[in-house]
């Protein structure tokens, strides 16, 4: 009788799928960034009369600051028992972690406030949706799912009838600039600008935290699930946006605004097509039908979490591609990806240094972006391949595992 020979060794990838889904992740947070300095950079209109929208602003406007923010809901719930949220102790030392995280997030948005710069900066707001999604860190994921979907119905309307009143306060509850240290000397304004009345309104836009936490607590390994978030994605931001355009164009809801705006002429169709922050969305409830980007209504955060949802579906399935060829394909992505926070600082505080200047001489805004771009990955690469934090992030490390109660070495 002769034995039986040893099976052969099935090929093992050189990372884990466990790798694979983080690669992916930081390569999706990598796209959210170049988004956002696209925008920043490029114009979202085109300088004629009727704001033509370009093709950047048709693409990333709304989008890449939202799949940003539901990547942050995301990594926390990969940081914090990813498919079992903590509990107990375990979960008061993640939530003292993130607190301190998002004191230096605020810290580096507040700095980068006094800047004189034509953006709008969202470090302190997001540092502020760090600390709004600490109380629903236990949560598992049905209930998650609940507060999800409820807040995105039901945080739009309350926002609808907030603004107004705080609006009509003597002074107005909002800033009309970025947040920088001296705002702190006026709390009230600071904080009606932060959760209703600024450029990233965190009351509505926990949204996106939520469903990255949902996100973030599903099996992100089976094979199954980067599918769904792909195809349901893709679903929701089409019919949202469907919806949206319906509301606008075809059942009355764009006249309706345009006799609330009393503003001939002005280009509400292509606004609505692209930002519409800026905008009082007050006076008419068809401002809750739209899906404009920066609306932050319903309609809005369905569609961008569509996006970001099949976003991260898309990534997760090219992470697994890149195992199964053994070849870092997200590379150039999830580097920078990996040290956002530094890498959206320095990028704004070189915008800031162009500001109300002329572009050097042979410079164009597109040559400007792609430098930024460029710039971005070419030290992302660095920095992984390095194995090294991000300045920035290395503080913020630090400053997570003071509060879990760890060792707050700069490693």
């Amino acid at each position: 009788m002769t034995s039986r020979a040893p099976a052969r060794p099935s090929r093992v990838p050189r990372t884990s799928q466990a790798a694979g889904r983080l690669r992916g992740i930081d390569a999706a947070r990598g796209l959210a960034l170049l988004g956002m300095m696209a925008t920043h950079l490029l114009p979202t209109f085109e300088a004629n009369a009727d704001l033509t929208p370009t093709w950047i602003g048709l693409t990333f406007s709304g989008r890449a600051a939202a799949l940003f923010a539901v990547l942050a809901g995301v990594g926390l719930a990969l940081s914090t028992g990813k498919q079992v949220p903590p509990q107990g102790p375990a979960l008061n030392a993640a939530r003292r972690g993130i607190a301190l995280r998002a004191l230096v997030i605020a810290a580096a948005g507040l700095s980068l406030g006094g800047l004189e710069v034509n953006l709008a900066i969202i470090l302190v707001h997001y540092a502020m949706l760090f600390l709004c999604i600490l109380p629903f860190l236990g949560l598992k994921l049905k209930a998650l799912c609940a507060w999800a979907a409820g807040w995105i119905v039901v945080s739009p309307v309350l926002a609808y009838l907030l603004r107004p009143w705080l609006m009509a306060a003597n002074p107005p509850l909002n800033l009309g600039h970025n947040p920088s240290w001296e705002d702190l000397s006026t709390p009230f304004p600071l904080l009606g600008d932060l959760f209703l009345t600024g450029y990233y309104p965190v009351f509505q836009w926990l949204s996106y935290l939520l469903v990255g936490l949902v996100i973030g607590r599903l099996a992100l390994t089976k094979a199954m699930v980067p599918v769904l978030l792909l195809a349901g994605g893709t679903a929701v931001a089409a019919l949202a946006k469907a919806l949206g355009t319906a509301a606008m164009e075809n059942w009355g809801g764009r006249a309706a605004l345009e006799a609330v705006l009393n503003a001939p002429g002005y280009p509400l169709d292509s606004v609505l097509q692209v930002n519409l922050t800026g905008i009082p969305q007050e006076g008419s409830w068809w401002w809750l039908a739209a899906a404009a980007p920066h609306s932050a209504t319903t309609l809005d955060l369905l569609h961008t979490c569509g996006v970001a949802a099949a976003v991260v579906g898309v990534f997760l399935l090219l992470g697994r591609l890149a195992d199964w060829l053994d070849l870092d394909l997200l590379l150039p992505l999830r580097g920078a990806g990996a040290m956002t926070l530094t890498l959206y600082s320095a990028h704004v505080w070189v915008v800031s240094a162009f500001y109300l200047k002329p572009l050097p001489a042979g410079w164009t805004e597109a040559g400007m972006y792609w430098a930024h771009a460029a710039t971005a990955i070419a030290v992302g690469i660095v920095f992984v391949l390095l194995k090294w934090r991000g300045p920035l992030e290395l503080v913020g490390h630090a400053a997570n595992q003071l509060g879990r109660g760890g060792r707050a070495g700069l490693r």
